[in-house]
């Protein structure tokens, strides 16, 4: 057998459809942030970086990257293997203790990432729970879609957004069987946003308990951070909030709050959290000092908003289109996988502007799209060539315009 052959093949295939992944080779410097170093072909130079979803630019404040050191001199670089060989560390808890406040829980349980936090959570919940049905949002994360298939638990997919077609859903189960809703609050490809209350009120209607995925939205939304459940003052009605650090809050890891039975239940039978080691009490405590900063800090907000205003202004403006949404993420939508990669590199190579084309099957096919995320470190000069970038494509490419 020629596995070789086999593995070259349908990495072919990928190519032909446009859908093959190239990955940048890029340098963050601290403190230069969107600014960062492209490895390229020709050698080295600066690109600034508008697809990162350090969205607030925290994985560069100072008060985080000194943590990070600090208990990095103070408690070495490892955890020492799992916290059931190797003990839980301080500052695992001083963290969990963090996450609970900022959610208005319990308890939190941390995760090696958000997309582990998701697959451990689900999985548990879907096989422990006997006759278990999950009720899923159409377009849910492939972290949480992992899940429950590794859960075993029977599924139901509802229409996305759609609190109506949930209840029909809900409707058609057995009373007696423990039924989980699971979805997201902010939808990191389209950029729209759930309709958290309403989806309550038709999960508690049907005593189902609620899972809600915030990780593009912790540290974004709320007085303190806390997601659009905070915003929408809703946090209290989620069965599970479930998180990540390496958005927002600029670090690394994944998290889930809950009741204390809830996240004991989980920490005591998940596979995703017994066998796996835990977080680099450095990355804890950086954690920590982000979320910390961010719950009594709005200017970081603030100035997000501000950018994310400005550009999708300038886009109205020259006409390019972009999806409308009422979150940070900007689509550009392009709609064929070869144009879009093109672009990007074009972007790249003649602009010093640094943007991942998104391809199926992230997206559908048909839907491909530049995915733009302003944060507060961009200049209005960045917007500014940015936005006398993408106008001299759409021209040099002859792509359509969006008529005001």
């Amino acid at each position: 057998m020629d596995f070789e052959a086999l593995f070259q093949g349908q990495i072919d295939a990928l190519k032909t459809e446009g859908n093959y992944r190239v990955f940048a080779d890029l340098e963050r410097r601290c403190g230069a942030f969107p600014k960062v170093v492209n490895h390229g072909e020709t050698g080295p130079s600066e690109v600034t970086v508008w697809c990162s979803n350090d969205y607030l630019g925290m994985g560069q404040h100072p008060s985080v990257v000194d943590a990070m050191v600090e208990t990095a001199r103070t408690c070495g670089t490892g955890a020492g293997g799992t916290r059931n060989i190797s003990g839980t560390a301080h500052h695992h808890v001083t963290l969990e203790r963090e996450l609970a406040d900022l959610h208005g829980k319990d308890d939190a349980l941390l995760f090696s990432s958000g997309y582990v936090s998701n697959w451990a959570s689900l999985g548990t919940l879907g096989s422990r729970l006997p006759g278990a049905v999950i009720l899923s949002d159409a377009l849910n994360h492939a972290s949480m879609i992992e899940g429950m298939r590794h859960s075993r638990a029977e599924k139901a997919i509802w229409r996305h957004n759609d609190p109506e077609d949930l209840d029909r859903k809900l409707s058609a189960i057995d009373p007696a069987r423990p039924k989980i809703v699971a979805f997201e609050s902010v939808y990191s490809m389209d950029g729209d946003i759930a309709p958290i209350a309403e989806i309550c009120d038709v999960a508690e209607a049907h005593g189902a308990m609620t899972y809600l995925d915030e990780v593009h939205a912790v540290g974004m939304y709320g007085p303190r951070g806390g997601g659009i459940a905070e915003r929408d003052g809703v946090m209290d009605r989620v069965t599970l909030i479930e998180g990540t650090l390496g958005k927002a809050f600029g670090c690394f890891g994944g998290y889930i709050t809950g009741s204390t039975a809830l996240c004991d239940f989980i920490r005591s039978f998940s596979s995703g959290f017994i066998f796996t080691t835990a977080l680099p009490p450095a990355v804890a405590s950086a954690a920590t000092a982000s979320i910390r900063h961010l719950k009594s800090s709005g200017m970081e907000r603030a100035k997000q908003r501000r950018q994310v205003a400005r550009l999708r202004a300038r886009l109205d403006a020259l006409g390019i289109p972009h999806m409308d949404n009422p979150s940070h993420i900007i689509p550009v939508m392009i709609g064929d996988p070869n144009k879009c990669r093109m672009i990007a590199d074009i972007l790249m190579a003649e602009w010093g502007i640094y943007v991942q084309p998104i391809n199926y099957p992230t997206v559908p096919k048909g839907t491909e799209r530049l995915r733009f995320t302003p944060g507060p470190l961009h200049t209005d000069a960045d917007i500014d060539h940015l936005a006398t970038a993408l106008n001299a494509l759409w021209s040099r490419c002859a792509l359509s315009r969006q008529v005001a």
